[in-house]
Formats: structure tokens, C-alpha cells, sequence
């Protein structure tokens, strides 16, 4: 999840809870938007200053619990958008803070290189209002120059990876008991929750990746206020500017009707019966997954994450759909297909050749 625009949500699970005794009063209404955004620009946590020893210390080293100021600009975020989560600093167990540090050792070396002078830490706070989310950080002339990322161990802790992605792959379409819907994002013997927070911290990385780089307009811009799009060559593969109507629109909407209803975590907008036809029209684009097609920055993301697992590391990536319980439509990676050829040399040139 990119933390500014919420139509980015990543693995957004909004989690209702009651106040916590004693934690602190928000200086702003709940659902005053305007309010949040200032004091959210005001909190320390959004300025480079802030993060600069972090930012010293080996990128292994910039992994725990959510620092006060980050716990304070999370709640800030959840009260200017109307959420009932009430964050707090969590409390880690050996076990779990194993399998995320695994998860980020077992990372491709040139993934660490690539994001160790952005990536200001993966912090973990409790009950954010989704599983991860990433946001930017700013130098003193306002410019983003890092990010962070921030992940709920609250919702982590339970997942395997490949229920977490078979979930996830869920979220867009309305239940259909004649339709069945299977995402299989590691062999069995890695199907555990290591494997899930790597793949999610993929997804992440790939938004820290995007911080002032010339993959996509900044999300913290609206659309209608980006210059030029002539300046990102990744997004100018998938997508065009809409001025007038201040938003983003896919090059293939003509051919792919579905992708403006496709909402994952928020309310599923697609009949199950839909599960095969937006499949095989989401073959037709360069959209390495469903969920890229959503938003710019979640299509470099997940081009990010599913070319890392996939090519680097050599892990399954498929999805199944099933009709009365015959299989009618397979779906897996599209890094060796012509779709995703140019895609494909914006990676290699960021990566290296897989």
C-alpha cells in the first residue's frame, strides 16, 4: 500500500477496534482529510533528517518495531481517511522476527544493493489498517529521496504464502460457489509465512524502488498535475494521462473492460463468472499480474515483485480458476512471453539480466 493516495492499497484489511487506554488524542476530527495531511507533513517521520542514522546502519539492521513518531503519523492517516484502527508499537516474537529477517537474507543481493540508499527501515506496528504500506520521505527542499515500509504482524503472523496470495487473488470477484479461484506462489516445502512477508516485502520494495525515480509519476501528485508522462518509459508501456477527468487510464481499457472493475480488498465489484474472461483479457495486455492493472504504481510493484520471484529467484507463480471443479483457465508468469518483452529490459537494466 502507498500511503498518500489510498486507491494504491496493497493488502489493505481494515481491522475494527475499540481505543486503546491512554493513547494519545488526535489534534484532528475523525474523516478530516485536510487536518490529517498537515499534521501528517509536520511529523517527523516524513523528513530524511529523521531517518539518517537509520539510513547509516546496514540495510539487515534496519528492520523492528515502529518508532513512536511513525506509530503517531500511521494514526494521523487513519483518522484523516475515517479508519477505526488504533496503531500501536508492536511487541515481536523471536519466532516471527526469524522469518523476516530469512525472508529479507534470502532477497537477491542486487535487490538489497538496488534499495539500500532509499529503504529508511521495514517497521512493524500493530493494527494499521492493512498489512503493508510503503510512504516517502522528504529532504528539506521537499523533494522524496526514500521510503519506508510499514508492516502488521498482527496479520501476517497466521499466513502462508500461498493462502495469503489465493486470498489476495479473491478479493475482486463476488463469491460464486461454481467457481473457484487457486494462487500458488511457492512449492509446498516453502509454503509457510517467510515465504509470504518475502513476497509482500517485494511488492514494497518495489514502491521504495519507485521514490523518485522515473518509473511512474509521483503518487502523492495528482494525475492531472503531472507535467509530462513522456518522462516515465515503464508507465508510458501501460498507461495515458486523463486530464479532464484527473485520473490514469490503462492503454488497453478498449480491449479490457473488466480492469476498471477491478477493486481488490474493498468491496469486490466482478462476478465470479468473470474470473476466466478478465484472465484472458489481462493476457492480452503487459500487466504482469490483475493487481497491476489497477494504479501506475502498483504496475511497477508488482512487475517488480513478480520479475524478482519469478526470474531471479526461480519461485512458481500461477493462478487456477476453476468452473464445478474443472480447471478452465491457467494464468502464470509473463516474463518469457513477447507481452512483457519491454517491461522485461526496464527490469534487466534496473536488475541485471535474469
Amino acid at each position: 500500500m502507498l500511503r498518500g493516495p489510498r486507491a494504491f492499497a496493497v493488502i489493505a484489511v481494515v481491522l475494527a477496534t475499540c481505543a486503546l487506554a491512554g493513547e494519545p488524542v488526535s489534534p484532528c476530527a475523525v474523516g478530516d482529510r485536510p487536518c490529517a495531511a498537515r499534521e501528517i507533513r509536520k511529523n517527523p517521520a516524513k523528513s530524511l533528517a529523521f531517518w539518517r542514522e537509520a539510513l547509516a546502519r546496514p540495510i539487515e539492521q534496519r528492520i523492528g518495531p515502529g518508532p513512536p513518531e511513525l506509530v503517531d503519523l500511521i494514526a494521523l492517516d487513519n483518522v484523516g481517511n475515517g479508519f477505526p484502527n488504533k496503531p500501536r508499537a508492536s511487541v515481536l516474537s523471536e519466532a516471527f522476527m526469524a522469518d523476516v529477517r530469512g525472508a529479507f537474507a534470502e532477497l537477491p543481493d542486487v535487490v538489497k544493493r538496488r534499495v539500500a540508499g532509499k529503504l529508511a527501515g521495514v517497521y512493524f506496528i500493530d493494527d494499521i489498517g492493512g498489512t503493508g504500506f510503503s510512504d516517502q520521505v522528504y529532504e528539506a527542499d521537499s523533494r522524496p529521496v526514500a521510503g519506508f515500509i510499514v508492516l502488521d504482524p498482527l496479520v501476517l503472523a497466521p499466513q502462508t504464502a500461498n493462502a495469503w496470495a489465493t486470498w489476495k487473488e479473491n478479493t475482486p470477484f463476488k463469491p460464486d460457489p461454481a467457481y473457484r479461484l487457486e494462487a500458488r506462489i511457492e512449492e509446498p516445502a516453502n509454503d509457510n509465512r517467510k515465504h509470504a512477508i518475502q513476497y509482500i516485502l517485494l511488492h514494497e520494495l518495489g514502491h521504495v524502488l519507485a521514490v523518485n525515480a522515473n518509473f511512474h509519476p509521483n503518487w502523492n501528485i495528482a494525475a492531472k498535475d503531472v507535467a509530462s508522462s513522456g518522462e516515465f518509459p515503464f508507465f508510458e508501456l501501460s498507461w495515458r494521462i486523463a486530464r479532464p477527468e484527473n485520473r490514469y487510464e490503462s492503454r488497453f481499457d478498449a480491449g479490457f473492460p473488466q480492469r476498471r472493475s477491478v477493486v481488490y480488498y474493498f468491496g469486490a465489484r466482478l462476478a465470479g463468472a468473470d474470473m476466466p474472461a478478465t484472465y484472458e483479457r489481462l493476457e492480452q495486455t503487459n500487466f504482469a499480474t490483475l493487481y497491476a492493472a489497477t494504479q501506475p504504481g502498483d504496475d511497477f510493484a508488482e512487475a517488480f515483485a513478480s520479475y524478482v520471484h519469478t526470474v531471479l529467484m526461480k519461485r512458481p507463480f500461477e493462478i487456477r480458476i476453476s468452473r464445478d471443479g474443472a480447471l478452465v483457465k491457467r494464468y502464470g508468469s509473463c516474463w518469457s512471453e513477447p507481452r512483457c518483452a519491454d517491461k522485461r529490459r526496464i527490469l534487466e537494466a534496473l536488475l541485471g539480466a535474469g
